[in-house]
């Protein structure tokens, strides 16, 4: 499995600062629940976001509604040590970040991509800074 490494958090980032402010997806009251389909479940296992030694954030994928969602969120210990930062989802085949959603809140959720058919991972990042994939589910 390919990992996007720092070319990927490089795209998270600069996708995250071009991103229009009507893109931006406002943290839901409840961490885990999609705004955009509330019967989405997770699968496979979440991956965390590490900086520093600390975990920063983590990241899952879910499926429902007949698309795949990445779901991110930052951490609590992170946000209260951090001034501002960007966190950024997406859902990846192969190389290709699909459905890419960024924020400056707590979480985001992506918009949900067509791709069920195929292998896909979640991944976030918090800014230029660190990033993390799920593992792969086909």
């Amino acid at each position: 499995m390919k990992s996007l490494s720092r070319r990927g958090v490089r795209i998270l980032a600069a996708a995250g600062l071009a991103m229009p402010a009507a893109l931006v997806v406002a943290g839901p009251a409840y961490a885990e629940t999609n705004p955009r389909c509330a019967s989405s479940v997770q699968i496979g296992a979440t991956a965390y976001v590490t900086v520093g030694g600390q975990t920063a954030a983590s990241v899952k994928q879910y499926k429902g509604c007949g698309k795949n969602y990445a779901y991110t969120y930052v951490w609590q210990q992170y946000r209260a040590s951090h001034g501002s930062y960007q966190v950024c989802t997406s859902i990846v085949t192969g190389n290709t970040l699909r459905d890419l959603q960024c924020s400056s809140g707590p979480d985001v959720w992506s918009s949900g991509a067509n791709t069920l058919s195929v292998c896909t991972r979640a991944l976030g990042g918090i800014s230029d800074v660190a990033q993390k994939e799920t593992a792969e589910r086909c």
